[in-house]
């Protein structure tokens, strides 16, 4: 299915997407060319069921082919494909500035940081599919009493050497889905990110993440609705996706759904 979406592109790119509503979000997400066909898809089943947001930017991590940026530009006039990477805070020590501009995840970081960006701004991962429900999000947005939304994870997944206290892994981030309303104070994860002694791995940037998420006492998205779950890895039948959920995360151990999913929309 993925082999067959990612050769399609061009036609599917041309085939208007049904936008119903328009919503007062704006939507970033990062990726680069690995995960186009990823990106389309995920850009495609937000307009259908959330309804077409102020702008969906995508950040391009570099590897953006000149074609690749025409086709995601094609699927809707809100598109548009960034190439320069966000501004970053000022008087950042360099070992901070250094992973924030050339890790793969850290530059993934460093646009969330940026966040959020004229209004209610929603992050999402390449690998995210939306459901009926995602129409809810536009009222979420109007949500005043919080700093910021996240997905709840349903492990720990993060890099233990940022963490100073067993209990501060309760209740895990995942980076992969977050509404922002108001910049937040990023200072607690990034000074456990100055004084880590060896190189950042691939959780650094979530870890980070997490621990401002908890100290900007963000709010969990109700898990009934918005999915992080991989208890159906080994089945072939994806076991949340459906008219009753906003979105599911598809993370490495269950990306293969991602497509299973999208197939049975399309033999819909």
């Amino acid at each position: 299915m993925r082999a067959f979406y990612r050769a399609a592109l061009p036609t599917i790119v041309r085939q208007a997407v049904k936008v119903e509503r328009e919503t007062s979000l704006s939507v970033f997400s990062y990726s680069g060319e690995t995960t186009l066909p990823e990106q389309v898809a995920s850009i495609r089943s937000f307009l259908a069921h959330a309804g077409r947001p102020k702008q969906f930017t995508v950040v391009s991590d570099g590897s953006y082919s000149t074609s690749s940026i025409e086709v995601l530009e094609k699927i809707d006039n809100s598109v548009r494909v960034q190439k320069t990477p966000p501004a970053l805070p000022p008087d950042l020590p360099d070992k901070i500035q250094s992973y924030l501009t050339s890790h793969g995840t850290g530059k993934q970081l460093a646009l969330i940081m940026s966040l959020p960006s004229d209004g209610p701004t929603l992050y999402t991962d390449s690998d995210v599919l939306f459901f009926p429900r995602a129409h809810e999000l536009t009222d979420l947005a109007r949500t005043k009493s919080v700093s910021a939304f996240y997905l709840a994870d349903h492990q720990f997944s993060g890099d233990e050497r940022l963490i100073s206290d067993p209990s501060e892994k309760t209740n895990p981030v995942n980076t992969g889905f977050l509404l922002l309303f108001r910049p937040l104070d990023w200072s607690l994860g990034l000074e456990r990110l100055r004084m880590l002694n060896d190189p950042p791995n691939f959780f650094t940037n979530q870890t980070v993440t997490h621990l401002c998420m908890h100290a900007n006492s963000a709010v969990a998205f109700d898990p009934a609705k918005f999915i992080l779950q991989a208890d159906d890895e080994f089945i072939y039948q994806d076991r949340y996706a459906g008219s009753a959920i906003t979105m599911r995360h598809y993370v490495h151990a269950i990306r293969h759904k991602f497509w299973t999913s999208l197939a049975r929309r399309f033999s819909n």
